[in-house]
């Protein structure tokens, strides 16, 4: 077998550094792009390496999805700013109580890359406040037992409360039936600069608050912060979960929060944020929640027909396959809807009359005025018309 022992290359029209250098342990180090027409094979991981590489376990991590709305207060008609609520696609507001702070998706963002942010806007001072996403176990599984990164850019409105190691962030872990999750994870606030208790079967699986690891000092300034090399290593994990909470009790109203370009990681180390294509996120937040219902008035919702005279069914196709069988989310407006056969029968909502991973069919049998068999379209009357699909964790 013949052999090459050499150490360098180097191309003859480069008279300066070695094109390729090897070293005694065979770690090879290329001084420019290598292209390559065939397959690539690594057997260990790539370092160092842009975020094409790397997979986001969070989905809408740059919050560009508002399904329940771009705003979201004590006010909202439909999704409030209560303790335990989904606002931005897939994030869970968690807070000690009701109303400590409105949740806005806020156009302001780091200089580049991101188009969106969660605003967290102070209303009730003095209390503690997070956001939540919990992954579903068919999708974490690959990271359970191994290890994790957290990175996520925020900044703050003002600092005179946010002071040092205001902010915490936590990779935790479910350890009971997978994906039947409690999805309010506070068992108890507790004091400012100690972390919440969690609720039963979740775990913290990063350092606690004796360490500096998960705490971070928020300014007024875009910055990127860091959660490396976190161990999901508690027994009979199923679900794993990102928490990032202020943890003070001095806050001050009208003050914001921001976050954004949220992303958990496999490996020891953390990569460039990895941005999807808006439709892909959509598709991927409509897996656990769908707003069937337009922003927009007379905007149609799927075919209808009469059952009978008293009883309209409409049947709803869903964009992509939903988590599991969904709950309907509508509110009750006077004629929010109608349905269309020639003429318009005003209804005020819809209830679920079945539903399967990929279609429901919702009816109205106490407003409803038509003929049997009678068949059209069923559509919203006015913006406050609000008809969604519910399968979240």
């Amino acid at each position: 077998m013949s052999q090459i022992k050499n150490n360098e290359i180097t191309h003859t029209g480069n008279s300066g550094t070695s094109n390729i250098v090897m070293d005694a342990s065979g770690n090879v180090t290329v001084a420019n792009n290598i292209t390559a027409s065939g397959t690539c094979t690594a057997t260990g991981g790539f370092v160092g390496v842009s975020s094409i590489c790397a997979r986001n376990y969070i989905t809408n991590g740059d919050m560009q999805i508002a399904q329940r709305g771009t705003s979201v207060t004590a006010a909202t008609a439909v999704y409030t700013n209560d303790d335990d609520t989904y606002c931005l696609d897939r994030w869970n507001l968690l807070s000690d109580g009701n109303d400590i702070v409105d949740i806005t998706q806020n156009s302001e963002v780091p200089a580049t890359g991101a188009t969106k942010s969660i605003g967290l806007d102070v209303e009730t001072a003095n209390k503690k406040f997070g956001i939540l996403q919990v992954i579903e176990s068919v999708d974490c599984k690959s990271i359970i037992g191994g290890t994790a990164s957290l990175s996520f850019k925020m900044k703050a409105s003002a600092v005179d409360q946010w002071g040092a190691n205001s902010v915490k962030a936590a990779i935790i872990s479910w350890s009971s039936t997978a994906d039947s999750v409690t999805s309010d994870v506070v068992n108890a606030w507790g004091a400012e600069g100690t972390r919440p208790t969690l609720a039963t079967n979740w775990t913290y699986e990063n350092a606690n608050d004796s360490g500096t690891t998960g705490n971070f000092t928020p300014t007024t300034s875009w910055a990127t912060y860091t959660l490396k090399n976190v161990s999901i290593d508690t027994s009979s994990t199923t679900n794993v979960a990102v928490f990032i909470w202020s943890d003070v009790t001095g806050t001050t109203a009208g003050q914001f929060l921001y976050i954004t370009d949220v992303q958990l990681e496999a490996g020891s180390d953390t990569t460039d944020y990895l941005r999807q294509r808006y439709t892909d996120e959509f598709l991927r937040c409509s897996r656990y929640y769908w707003r069937a219902s337009s922003l927009e008035a007379n905007k149609g919702i799927g075919m209808a027909a009469y059952k009978a005279s008293d009883d309209v069914r409409c049947v709803v196709p869903f964009p992509t396959e939903m988590r599991a069988n969904p709950t309907i989310v509508s509110n009750d407006t006077s004629n929010s809807w109608y349905v269309m056969t020639g003429s318009q029968d005003f209804l005020d909502d819809w209830v679920l009359a079945f539903a399967s991973e990929q279609v429901a069919v919702i009816k109205n049998a106490t407003d409803a005025g038509g003929t049997l068999g009678q068949a059209g379209y069923a559509a919203s009357e006015t913006t406050a018309a609000s008809l969604g699909f519910l399968a979240e964790l």
